[in-house]
């Protein structure tokens, strides 16, 4: 009894631990990737994405594709040399690095009439992913002065965050360690409830 109540608690706990910062978009807020919908970058303008975000796009397989292009090849609906091709009619992209993104129909027609868009990932402000210190900067030769660093006024201010709306990212991510720290707290749960259920 007491070792099915052990792997009960275990399995409750490895269902918790988890990554839940991640959000999968549907394009266009409904997923359908067609003709039919043509407010693409619209909907984009309007959302939040994230590194890590999954972005789905549904269509008919045999009728049309997805293909991540260059901004040149975007703006020119060319699809002979994409970055990634996908036609099998329920396609999920995970969107891995900051930055633009772009998307356009397969079908040179559907792309010329707006079947295409272009999804811009928020850096990643996190500490999750923060580069190594660099090494101070070596002494100056013999007779030279270090240039002194710019006054603080020259420094750029961060802007305002966007607004936000019904589209945009669901919450703000939380922090490593607070999500941590809630995972933690929901696995003893998980495995206390577990337990108890077990016991009765």
């Amino acid at each position: 009894m007491a070792n099915s109540a052990i792997i009960i608690g275990i399995l409750s706990l490895l269902l918790l631990i988890q990554n839940n910062n991640a959000y999968e978009f549907m394009v266009g807020g409904s997923g359908d990737w067609s003709l039919a919908s043509t407010t693409y970058n619209q909907w984009a303008e309007r959302s939040r994405f994230q590194i890590g975000d999954t972005v789905l796009f549904k269509y008919e397989a045999e009728k049309d594709s997805v293909v991540e292009v260059s901004k040149d090849d975007y703006n020119n609906c060319n699809a002979a040399s994409p970055i990634a091709k996908y036609s099998d009619g329920h396609t999920v992209v995970k969107l891995n690095n900051s930055g633009p993104h772009y998307f356009i129909s397969g079908l040179v027609e559907n792309c010329k009439n707006n079947e295409k868009v272009v999804i811009v990932v928020m850096a990643d402000r996190s500490n999750r992913h923060q580069p190594p210190p660099s090494s101070p900067p070596s002494p100056a030769p013999a007779g030279e002065e270090l240039p002194s660093p710019p006054p603080a006024s020259e420094e750029l201010p961060s802007p305002p965050p966007a607004p936000a709306t019904e589209d945009s990212h669901p919450t703000p991510a939380p922090s490593a360690g607070s999500s941590n720290v809630m995972s933690l707290v929901y696995s003893i749960l998980a495995f206390a409830g577990s337990s108890v259920l077990y016991v009765i």
